[in-house]
C-alpha cells in the first residue's frame, strides 16, 4: 500500500495487451499533469544524479576490465543529462540544490530498493529503471513551455546507455544461464517501485477526489505504454516480464 492523494491506495499495474497484439502508436498527452518547471527539472535531475552514482558503482564493481571500459561512457551519459537538467534549473532562476531537495528522500529510498543483491541485479536495475523513468519524463515534458520541452528532448536524446547495458547483460547471461530466472524475477519486482516514482512526479491540485478519477484515466494508457516498453526490454534479454 502507498500514500496517494493523501490516503492509502493500492497501486494497480495496468494490464498489457497480449503479446503480438499491436499497441497504440499515438503518444498520450500528460500535459495537464506536468508539474511546474523547477519541480519537474529538480526531480529529473536528482534521478539522473542517482543513476550516475549507480552506474559508477556498476563500473567500479564490474568483474572484468573490459566491462569497466565498456560501461564507463554510460555513467558519463547520465552525468551529462544531470548537468543539462541542472542548467535548466538555473536558466529559470532556480537553485539546483533547492529544486532537488524535496525529491532526495524518495529517490534515495528508490535507489536503495532497486540496487539489487549483486552486480548482475545492479546492472539490470540500472537498465530497466532508466528506461522506464526517462521515457516517463519525456512524456511528462508535454506540458512544459515549448522552449523547455525542446531542451528536454535534446537532453534525453543526447547519447544512449541502452546498447552498452544490453551488451553487458547479454554477455552476463550467456556466461551464466542460471541467472535468467533470478533476473527475470528481479525485473518484475522493479516495476512497482519505478511506477511509484513516476506517479510522484504528477501535478495534482484542487479537489483531490475529483482529480483522482481524472488522473487515473489519463495515466493508465501512459503506464501501459511504459510497461509495454519494459516488457520489450525484458524480451530483448530473453527474460520473462
Amino acid at each position: 500500500m502507498v500514500t496517494w492523494f493523501g490516503r492509502q491506495k493500492r497501486i494497480e499495474i495496468p494490464r498489457l495487451k497480449p503479446r503480438g497484439e499491436a499497441l497504440p502508436t499515438t503518444r498520450v498527452d500528460l500535459g495537464e499533469l506536468t508539474p511546474e518547471l523547477l519541480p519537474y527539472f529538480g526531480q529529473a535531475a536528482y534521478f539522473e544524479l542517482g543513476l550516475f552514482q549507480t552506474l559508477a558503482q556498476v563500473v567500479s564493481t564490474a568483474p572484468a576490465l573490459a566491462s569497466k571500459e565498456n560501461l564507463a561512457p554510460a555513467a558519463g551519459v547520465a552525468l551529462t543529462r544531470y548537468e543539462g537538467l541542472v542548467a535548466e534549473i538555473r536558466r529559470h532562476g532556480g537553485d539546483a540544490t533547492d529544486a532537488m531537495a524535496a525529491f532526495q528522500p524518495a529517490l534515495d529510498e528508490f535507489s536503495h530498493a532497486t540496487r539489487g543483491s549483486d552486480w548482475a541485479e545492479l546492472l539490470l536495475g540500472s537498465y530497466l529503471t532508466a528506461g522506464l523513468l526517462e521515457d516517463f519524463f519525456l512524456s511528462l515534458s508535454d506540458g512544459l513551455p515549448a522552449d523547455a520541452r525542446h531542451r528536454v528532448a535534446q537532453i534525453f536524446g543526447g547519447g544512449s546507455i541502452e546498447a552498452v547495458l544490453v551488451a553487458e547483460l547479454t554477455a552476463c547471461l550467456a556466461a551464466d544461464p542460471t541467472l535468467a530466472s533470478r533476473l527475470a524475477m528481479w525485473g518484475r519486482r522493479l516495476v512497482g517501485d519505478t511506477l511509484l516514482i513516476a506517479r510522484s512526479a504528477l501535478h495534482v491540485s484542487g479537489d483531490l477526489a475529483a482529480h483522482e478519477a481524472r488522473v487515473e484515466l489519463r495515466i493508465e494508457p501512459v503506464f501501459t505504454e511504459l510497461i509495454a516498453a519494459h516488457t520489450r526490454r525484458m524480451d530483448g534479454l530473453g527474460l520473462t516480464a
